[in-house]
């Protein structure tokens, strides 16, 4: 195999995007296919994508095709387990969009269909190849901060007008979505929070208002507390309903602190680690020397959503390693279904949840969901920038 030929299922706001990124950017990618299941969609890819390119009406069609090696699945997200288990039957590689799904239990499944092949399969993480996170992983995972004590993420830059929920009546739906901030602007930082520190909490407590902003039926501001292992703890907040918003991560350890903000990671760098100064100090009042160190990163986002597919393709081609493997998925999923499930019960979740009953919880807002909203024609917003 000389060149990867991808297919790609929904031409909506991404699915384009990476159609053409596919087209202009990857080397060895070659976009063979697209499919939408929407007329109007494939109306576009006519006028817009090469006539080499091959439209399809379904994803059977495309699978059946035989024209591709990978698919990107770029549809809703109750579709990307699906979808993806069929790909893997076909024998394809599998690149899907964030989130993995909805719920874990079909994510799990998706992740064992993946297990049982020999395709690669990977997710759209395209913030991993930020190098503010590549370098605060690193940080965290050498032992420079020592061991973790607190994280908070202050993720409230999410900002949504009510015409962008109007612009499609499947958006913020539990039907059509599965969720709202949580499940649509939050997966990278779910992601993220654990990607780097390397730690899933044992139990969550969270507190969601659905709909408090907007005239919306699921949530759009959030506040969760998480305890680890360790006994270290954990708070993340989101909206999409305040402006101007705030993106602050911020990581204690023993050995000082680390913060990323405005595009810039900074170290309060303890001289002495604080259970060491803790141990020996017998002045009473002081504290640790400490020094305050800005942290050198490549300048710019990284390559984004082009270095995910590159990366992709070359696991294919070369068998490089992957940097978003799709088996990680679960775990950002696992952090907003235990929020989610946590503020349905009105009580603490231990993790891992309780896969059966969050399903019963979910499938409860689905069937009892009696929400209309004014909706107006669907639209394809430019995506640049939206992470």
């Amino acid at each position: 195999m000389n060149k990867v030929r991808y297919g790609i299922i929904g031409i909506g706001n991404m699915g384009s995007a990476h159609a053409q990124s596919l087209l202009n950017h990857i080397k060895d990618a070659e976009l063979a296919a697209v499919c939408d299941v929407r007329e109007e969609r494939l109306k576009w890819a006519e006028e817009h994508l090469p006539e080499s390119v091959q439209k399809f009406a379904t994803p059977q069609e495309l699978y059946e095709s035989h024209l591709i090696d990978a698919v990107l699945i770029c549809t809703p997200h109750y579709d990307h387990p699906t979808l993806a288990i069929e790909a893997f039957q076909y024998g394809y590689h599998v690149l899907v969009e964030k989130p993995a799904g909805v719920y874990t239990k079909a994510v799990k499944q998706m992740n064992k269909a993946a297990a049982k092949s020999d395709r690669k399969f990977g997710i759209m993480y395209n913030q991993r190849t930020n190098p503010l996170y590549q370098k605060l992983r690193d940080l965290i995972q050498s032992g420079e901060l020592g061991e973790i004590r607190r994280t908070n993420w202050i993720i409230t830059n999410w900002y949504r007008s009510q015409s962008y929920y109007n612009s499609g009546g499947w958006r913020a739906t539990w039907a059509g979505e599965g969720g709202g901030v949580l499940l649509n602007q939050d997966p990278h930082q779910l992601d993220l929070w654990q990607w780097t520190t390397g730690m899933m909490p044992k139990r969550i407590r969270a507190f969601c208002h659905f709909g408090k902003y907007r005239n919306i039926e699921v949530e759009d501001d959030v506040t969760a507390y998480v305890e680890y292992e360790n006994g270290a703890t954990g708070l993340f907040i989101t909206t999409t309903g305040e402006a101007p918003g705030t993106n602050r991560f911020e990581i204690t350890g023993d050995h000082g602190k680390i913060v990323v903000e405005d595009g810039k990671l900074t170290f309060w760098r303890l001289r002495t680690p604080e259970p060491q100064f803790n141990a020996e100090f017998t002045g009473g009042f002081g504290s640790p020397e400490c020094w305050k160190c800005e942290i050198p990163v490549e300048e710019g986002g990284g390559e984004q959503h082009k270095g995910i597919l590159r990366n992709f393709t070359n696991a294919i081609l070369h068998d490089e390693k992957l940097l978003a493997p799709g088996e990680e998925g679960i775990h950002g999923l696992t952090l907003s279904n235990g929020m989610y499930l946590s503020a349905w019960t009105d009580d603490w979740v231990e993790l891992p949840i309780d896969e059966d009953l969050f399903y019963e919880k979910l499938m409860e807002k689905v069937e009892n969901s009696n929400f209309n909203k004014e909706t107006t024609a669907a639209q394809t917003f430019d995506v640049k920038g939206t992470h």
